[in-house]
């Protein structure tokens, strides 16, 4: 393989792994907003509470500004962690090998980093979560967001081991 052609296709494995961040943050992103909707509570304070992170108590008076700041803020942070699984997986054969239970322990590392370490040193006011919020949150992060990303991973790197012929059936004559 040519180097322009490998550049290409590592650009293309990147791309399914940023897919899967996106996939990861959206379904991340409604699952927060179906859960805070029933209790009364506007949608845009989902995205406010990320910004939170950053600007403390005053992203929730920065409406939709502060909203477009904790989107930003989401996808970056999804896309960091799907880039570090997916770089983690070119030594860790047994991220490749098992990508789904690997994804459910990742989704489990991801949850309990970003609330044990990112949280609390963050500018977020510090709220009380009742269990099942809690419960709910680590569910969502281990069953759904942490395979979403090892799984657009499995798929990049099933796509570098792919032979190049593989793909010839494809092309047009």
């Amino acid at each position: 393989m040519t180097s322009n052609a490998s550049g290409a296709a590592g650009f293309l494995d990147w791309c399914v792994v940023a897919a899967g961040a996106a996939v990861a943050g959206i379904v991340d992103l409604v699952y927060a907003v179906m859960f805070v909707r029933p209790a009364g509570m506007p949608a845009i304070i989902v995205p406010q509470s990320i910004a939170s992170g950053v600007l403390g108590m005053a992203a929730f008076r920065g409406g939709g500004t502060s909203a477009a700041l904790g989107i930003a803020l989401h996808f970056a942070i999804l896309l960091v962690a799907a880039a570090i699984y997916f770089r983690a997986g070119r030594r860790l054969t047994a991220l490749v090998a098992r990508p789904l239970s690997s994804g459910l322990l990742y989704g489990l590392a991801f949850y309990l980093f970003m609330h044990g370490v990112v949280l609390p040193l963050s500018r977020a006011p510090h709220f009380k979560s009742a269990p099942l919020t809690m419960a709910a949150d680590l569910l969502v992060h281990v069953i759904l967001i942490g395979p979403i990303i090892a799984l657009a991973a499995y798929r990049a790197w099933a796509r570098q081991r792919a032979p190049a012929s593989s793909s010839e059936h494809l092309k047009t004559p």
